[in-house]
C-alpha cells in the first residue's frame, strides 16, 4: 500500500515542480530588473521608429509594461526612510516620461492643421479690430488663402473684407485639408508646411490691432466719446467726467453708459451712477441692474428711478431676512417707486422687522406701491407697533392707497398720541 503512495506522489512530483517553475519565471518575469529592460528595449524602438504603425508598436508595448507594473509584486518603500527607493513609481515614471516622448514623435496630422485654422477662423470671426488693424487681419487671411493654393492646388478666395467673409474662407480650408487624404507617414512634409502656414496665419492675426489693444482713452476717442467738447472745457479734468456732465445736460444716455462699462475708476463710476440718477434712463437698465446685484446702494436706488419691474425680483431678495437696515430701506424704497403687484407681500413680510427704521420704510414702501391687500396689515402697524415713527408711516401709507376702507382706518386716530400720526388721519378726513 505504501509502495502504491510512494509511486502517485513521484508521479504528482513533476507537475508540482512545473507549477514551481512557472511561478519562478512569472516572478522573474515582473521584478524590477526585468520590468526596467523592458522599457530599455521599448526606448530604443522608439528611438528607431520611422512610421506610425511603428509608433504604434511602441505604445502597444508600453501598455503592457504598465499593466505588468501594476501587477507585479515589487517591494513597497519603508515609510520611515524617506530616502528609500520606490521601484513602482520609477518605472511609472519611466512609463511616462516615454509616452511623452512617443507623443511628441507623432504627427504631424492634418487634424492638427484644422484646429489651428479652426482657432483662428474664430479669432477673425470674434474679435473687433481697429481701423489699423483690420487691413492686417484682410492681408494675413489673403496671404494665406495663396499659400494653400500653392500647397494643394486649391483656390478659395472671400467673397468680401468683411470678417465675417474672411471666416467663411478659412472655414472652407478647413474642410479642404479634413477631406484631404493626406497620410501622416507619405505626406509628412506636406502636412508640415500645412501646419507651419496655418501658425504663421495665427501668428499675424495675433499682430494686428484688437479693440482691446487700445487705452481705454483711445477706445472712447475712436467712438467720438470727446467730441461732445468743446475747446474750452476740452482741457478741464479729468475730460471724461466734463464729457459726462455734457451728455447728461442734452439727455443722451448711450454714451453715458458706454462710459460706465469701460472706466475702471471709483471716481468716474461714483459720478457717473450720480448722473443715471438724477436721469433715470430706460436705457441704463442692464448696466445699473449688473451692478445693483452686488448689493450696492446706488444702482437700487437708479432701479428704483427707472421703474422697470424686471429688477423686483432681484430686489426682493436683499430685503429677505434681517440683514443691512441701510441696503434694505434703499431697496423697499426702490420697490415701491417700481411698483410691481409681485412685491407688495414680500415688502409687507418687512413689517415685522427687528429694525424700526426697515419697518417704516416697509411701510412707505407699501403706500407706494398703493395695493389694496395692504391696507389690513398696514392697519395692524397702527394699531400695534411700538414706534411712533412706523406708525406715521402706516398712516401716510393709507393715505396714499387712499380707497374709502383706507381713508375710513384713519378715522379712528384723528386725536393719536403721536402728532404725525394725527396729522395723517386729518388729512383723511
Amino acid at each position: 500500500m505504501s509502495n502504491g503512495d510512494d509511486e502517485a506522489a513521484d508521479e504528482d512530483a513533476p507537475a508540482d515542480e512545473e507549477a514551481d517553475a512557472g511561478e519562478a519565471e512569472e516572478t522573474t518575469e515582473l521584478s524590477a530588473d526585468t520590468l526596467d529592460q523592458r522599457l530599455d528595449d521599448a526606448e530604443s524602438d522608439l528611438e528607431a521608429a520611422e512610421t506610425e504603425a511603428d509608433l504604434d508598436a511602441v505604445e502597444a508595448d508600453l501598455n503592457e509594461i504598465e499593466a505588468d507594473i501594476d501587477a507585479a509584486d515589487l517591494p513597497e518603500p519603508d515609510e520611515d526612510d524617506e530616502d528609500a527607493e520606490d521601484p513602482a513609481a520609477e518605472l511609472e515614471d519611466r512609463v511616462a516620461d516615454l509616452r511623452d516622448q512617443l507623443e511628441d514623435q507623432r504627427g504631424p496630422y492634418a487634424e492638427d492643421v484644422v484646429a489651428v485654422l479652426e482657432d483662428a477662423e474664430s479669432t477673425v470671426a470674434d474679435t473687433r479690430w481697429t481701423e489699423d488693424g483690420r487691413p492686417d487681419v484682410v492681408a494675413a487671411v489673403e496671404s494665406y488663402l495663396e499659400t494653400l493654393a500653392d500647397e494643394l492646388d486649391t483656390e478659395i478666395s472671400p467673397e468680401s473684407e468683411d470678417t465675417d467673409d474672411l471666416a467663411d474662407a478659412l472655414d472652407q480650408a478647413a474642410q479642404v485639408i479634413e477631406g484631404s487624404t493626406l497620410d501622416p507617414d507619405e505626406d509628412a512634409e506636406t502636412i508640415a508646411a500645412l501646419l507651419e502656414d496655418a501658425e504663421a496665419l495665427q501668428d499675424d492675426l495675433d499682430a494686428a490691432e484688437e479693440w482691446d489693444d487700445l487705452t481705454v482713452r483711445e477706445q472712447l476717442d475712436a467712438e467720438g466719446f470727446y467730441d461732445v467738447l468743446e475747446s474750452e472745457n476740452r482741457k478741464d479734468f479729468p475730460a471724461e467726467w466734463n464729457a459726462v456732465k455734457v451728455y447728461e445736460e442734452i439727455g443722451e444716455v448711450e454714451p453715458i453708459v458706454k462710459a460706465l462699462e469701460t472706466f475702471d475708476s471709483d471716481f468716474m463710476e461714483e459720478n457717473i451712477l450720480d448722473a443715471l440718477w438724477r436721469m433715470g434712463p430706460e436705457e441704463a437698465f442692464d448696466a445699473v441692474h449688473q451692478r445693483a446685484q452686488k448689493r450696492n446702494k446706488r444702482p437700487v436706488e437708479i432701479l428704483g428711478k427707472i421703474g422697470d419691474e424686471r429688477a423686483a425680483e432681484t430686489l426682493h431678495d436683499f430685503i429677505d431676512g434681517d440683514g443691512d437696515p441701510a441696503l434694505q430701506k434703499v431697496t423697499l424704497r426702490a420697490l415701491g417707486e417700481i411698483g410691481s403687484a409681485e412685491s407688495v407681500q414680500p415688502v409687507a413680510d418687512r413689517l415685522d422687522a427687528d429694525n424700526y427704521e426697515v419697518r417704516s420704510a416697509a411701510a412707505r414702501s407699501l403706500g407706494l406701491l398703493g395695493d389694496t391687500r395692504a391696507i389690513d396689515p398696514l392697519s395692524d402697524v397702527l394699531e400695534n407697533d411700538e414706534a411712533n415713527e412706523v406708525r406715521a408711516s402706516a398712516a401716510w401709507a393709507l393715505n396714499q392707497i387712499g380707497t374709502e376702507r383706507a381713508l375710513g382706518v384713519l378715522e379712528d386716530y384723528t386725536d393719536d398720541r403721536a402728532f404725525l400720526v394725527q396729522s395723517e388721519a386729518q388729512k383723511a378726513v
